[in-house]
């Protein structure tokens, strides 16, 4: 399909008033195309010739006006670092409208009603950043927001210093947050908060729309979904940095990229935002802010719902949580028929040997995907071989309970255990030259991202270990 044959509908508008602001997205200058995504251009049935226009890089400025466009920025409240923030809303972004159930949004092109005292626009480096990790968290399988396109500019903006801006066309089956709920339930806008839930549940959660008790469960798949994402992140080694509950998708997405990181060497108190000073978003305690975002968005749902039956849903996040985190660590160390009974002590004494030999997280299961007996390699990792030659004793007696063939076990760890992660060094690199206009490492980053499971002996300079002068740094949530 041609840009000019482009239809957008806008369902989102058929909420009452409040729930969102028309506004008109603010042209960057002299706007270039750093990179577009053919996936993603196909999933809106955009013909890839399209991508290399004068009038692609319009529609990524908000110049190019397809069929049907009827732009806006959504409202929503949240508990931000714990504290209820009664309006915030889509301060830098602009819906432009859907497509094949695509909701098509321009981050950073310009002021909306909520953009408070911003400016509505996104730089450079964090235009990058959200680019490149939404596309690497799709390739790792993990449910997310991703990215048509990055184009840069001219346009000067001022952060710490002035950089320039750049503005990204992300896409999602959904929107609406956490935070959404907690915006009408707070005004006693008990009329929006049932349209609102009715929305979301046509948008996401389709085969509930007929049920009797669909909020109830509605709050049930959003437990579930949200109790899911938290394992995945955690079985990976994501941290999000900021999981304020307007952060928090009901489609179980990842979203809204800001200061968040790849573990370096493991550690389960790592925090990676430098505005966390309590460590309310560490690494480790991910799983607990997710449940506690949950008790926001089910104090949020009470007016349409019991309490005490919301309650009962929630009270099995903790069993939906863990079980997945125990498939997905068991996925990871090549076993069959894992429990907690059984597993749990081994997964324990794997994450505690890790952080007292400071292992990098990702190189140390690459590595023991090739594991055959030899020990010689994961030695190699830290500096002390006793805490790591205990566990793999435990490690090889536990595999000789599994009736499958190293071969076997290799080949579906290999495919469980990514090879690269982009972390933030190599994000930084990137930055780097595509300051100085050159978007090459764009370009690589975006390759791995897509495909972080096979070897690509062209980039094996980020296979290994984070340099020691890069660990775990700390970003800010302007990142």
């Amino acid at each position: 399909m041609k840009l000019n044959e482009l239809k957008l509908s806008n369902p989102y508008l058929d909420l009452p008033a409040e729930c969102h602001d028309r506004v008109t997205p603010s042209p960057l200058v002299k706007p270039h195309l750093i990179h577009a995504n053919k996936d993603v251009a196909k999933l809106l049935d955009i013909d890839e010739e399209e991508l290399q226009t004068e009038d692609f890089v319009k529609l990524i400025n908000g110049e190019f006006t397809a069929e049907g466009s009827d732009t806006f920025a959504m409202c929503y409240a949240g508990h931000q670092f714990g504290h209820f923030v009664p309006r915030l809303g889509d301060g830098r972004a602009i819906n432009i409208g859907t497509v094949n159930g695509l909701h098509m949004q321009l981050k950073g092109a310009g002021e909306t009603k909520y953009s408070r005292s911003g400016d509505g626009r996104a730089v450079l480096r964090s235009s990058i950043r959200e680019y490149l990790m939404s596309e690497a968290m799709h390739g790792l399988g993990i449910e997310t927001t991703r990215a048509l396109a990055l184009i840069g500019s001219h346009h000067k903006v001022y952060r710490e210093t002035w950089e320039t801006g750049a503005i990204v066309l992300r896409v999602s089956p959904s929107w609406v947050r956490f935070g959404t709920f907690e915006y009408f339930a707070h005004k006693k806008r008990y009329a929006e908060l049932e349209a609102l839930a009715d929305y979301a549940i046509a948008e996401s959660y389709p085969h509930l729309m007929d049920e009797a008790n669909k909020y109830l469960l509605f709050f049930t798949e959003v437990v579930g979904k949200t109790a899911r994402l938290m394992a995945e992140w955690q079985a990976v080694g994501f941290q999000h940095g900021v999981m304020n509950t307007d952060n928090m998708s009901i489609h179980g997405l990842t979203i809204d990229y800001g200061p968040y990181a790849f573990l370096d060497d493991y550690d389960f108190e790592n925090i990676c935002n430098h505005t966390d000073q309590g460590g309310r978003y560490s690494f480790g305690n991910q799983p607990n802010i997710g449940h506690w975002n949950l008790q926001a968005l089910m104090v949020a749902l009470s007016p349409l719902v019991n309490s005490e039956k919301l309650e009962k849903v929630l009270d099995h996040y903790p069993r939906l949580y863990t079980q997945r985190y125990l498939y997905l660590m068991g996925e990871k160390l090549g076993l069959k028929n894992v429990t907690q009974e059984k597993d749990l002590d081994l997964f324990k004494h794997l994450l505690g040997m890790l952080q007292g030999l400071t292992v990098d997280y990702t190189v140390f299961f690459r590595t023991l995907s090739h594991y055959d007996g030899d020990r010689t390699a994961l030695l190699k990792l830290g500096l002390y071989h006793k805490p790591m030659n205990d566990w793999l004793d435990s490690y090889d007696e536990r595999l000789q309970e599994d009736a499958w063939s190293t071969k076997e076990r290799q080949a579906s760890m290999l495919k469980t255990n990514p090879k690269y992660v982009l972390k933030n060094y190599m994000l930084q690199e990137a930055i780097d030259a595509a300051q100085e206009s050159d978007f090459k490492l764009v370009d690589d980053l975006f390759t791995i991202a897509q495909d972080p499971y096979s070897e690509h002996p062209e980039f094996e300079r980020w296979a290994g270990v984070t340099p020691d002068v890069f660990k775990n740094e700390k970003l800010s949530c302007s990142s």
